[in-house]
């Protein structure tokens, strides 16, 4: 885990919204882009505690599966999360 250690986002590549639930406080959105930002192809994470979405930004052509995010973010503690329609 890269605690702070944030990625530069960019506003190219794909990205994918997840809905997450259990988050209490800013230090819970940092712990889930921390995982979620493990992930290879995953370029950056920015996770919303208030609006409790996390916008991942994916590498260009990665394939980066939706059940390894969702994975990744229950990894990161009591939280459960799911694809935003």
């Amino acid at each position: 885990m890269k605690l702070f250690n944030r990625k530069k986002d960019t506003d190219t590549g794909p990205q994918l919204v997840l809905l997450v639930e259990g988050m209490h406080c800013n230090s819970c959105g940092l712990l889930i882009d921390d995982e979620l930002e493990d992930i290879p192809g995953v370029r950056s994470s920015s996770t919303d505690v208030k609006d409790g979405r996390t916008t991942v930004r994916l590498e260009e052509g990665a394939d980066v599966a939706t059940a390894a995010l969702v994975a990744a973010v229950q990894q990161a503690g009591d939280y459960t999360a799911r694809p935003a329609d």
